[in-house]
């Protein structure tokens, strides 16, 4: 893979079986492990570790102090704001040497604010919003806007992130009330 046309700066450690996209940017002081992939146009901030197999769409922000572990998948167009923390182990323990990679999905257009943890074994939908500082345990909804600790689903965002302000007592909205 040619480096040419993606920035990592010199104090940033990209392994070389690390397949990076065209236009990606690679801030100071991350590191991005072997056979994970990063898309095209992404930016990864600073301080960030990409592990070993994780896989990031095309045009994504990671914001600075982010650990995207194996297991997590994450689409296109997703911002995954500063500190926000990911797992990929349901019941860790330091001796259990026969621990499982619980995967993790975040679809297309979503986004997570920061400090917010997302446990694994979870999808989050398109779209999707994660306020900051939410504990997310369960799956959330295509265009579901969730909060708290644990994170609860509070309304839906339109596909530019404006709030619906939803009566969550109906179904969910339809497809072009989340056109906007």
């Amino acid at each position: 893979m040619s480096r040419t046309d993606v920035f990592v700066h010199p104090s940033a450690v990209v392994h070389d079986e690390a397949a990076i996209g065209a236009g990606t940017r690679i801030w100071d002081w991350s590191k991005v492990r072997e056979k994970s992939r990063i898309g095209a146009g992404c930016n990864i901030g600073q301080s960030c570790y990409i592990d070993i197999g994780a896989v990031i769409g095309d045009r994504c922000k990671i914001q600075n102090g982010v650990s995207v572990y194996h297991g997590v998948t994450i689409g296109d167009d997703v911002f995954v704001g500063p500190n926000a923390v990911f797992t990929n182990d349901l019941v860790p323990r330091a001796f259990n040497t026969e621990w499982k990679i619980t995967e993790t999905r975040v679809g297309n257009g979503a986004s997570i604010g920061a400090n917010a943890t997302i446990r694994c074994g979870i999808t989050l939908g398109d779209y999707a919003m994660v306020a900051a500082g939410a504990v997310v345990t369960k799956d959330v909804p295509t265009h579901g806007l969730v909060m708290g600790n644990p994170a609860k689903l509070v309304d839906y965002v339109s596909r530019s992130g404006k709030r619906l302000d939803w009566d969550m007592s109906q179904s969910p909205p339809s497809a072009d009330a989340l056109a906007g």
